[in-house]
């Protein structure tokens, strides 16, 4: 079995600049760390239990089959502060049928990033008999 200690998702932006400009200051994730120089520099960002790293540069699209999921404690919120950065919304806040509150943006590189709030009666949240 892996013992595994860290871990991280790692994306190869086609415009570095563009996508930290994104991560950083549009949707306000936090820097963790920054290594290297130049503009294919790596940021490395909090994402809630994980990380996100910024780094290198891709001469293609992202992988289709690649999103990012993100939780947050209020969409209806999220929405409005990204609407007023300029954060293009691809699908406003919908409360789906398994639950789950969703809004879908992209990153730059249009790579689907699903913003989800889990209601407080959610079986994610809440187990009966528990």
């Amino acid at each position: 079995m892996v013992h595994v200690l860290s871990s991280r998702i790692l994306l190869h932006p086609r415009d570095p600049e563009r996508s930290r400009a994104f991560y950083g200051e549009q949707l306000g994730l936090p820097v963790y760390r920054e290594f290297g120089t130049g503009p294919e520099r790596g940021t490395v960002y909090f994402l809630g239990g994980g990380f996100l790293e910024v780094s290198g540069r891709a001469q293609t699209p992202p992988d289709p089959a690649v999103r990012l999921w993100m939780q947050v404690p209020d969409v209806a919120a999220a929405h409005a502060e990204l609407t007023a950065t300029g954060v293009p919304i691809v699908r406003p806040p919908v409360k789906e049928p398994w639950g789950l509150v969703e809004m879908w943006i992209a990153d730059p590189d249009g790579t689907p990033i699903v913003l989800v709030e889990v209601p407080a009666d959610h079986p994610l949240r809440y187990r009966p008999g528990t």
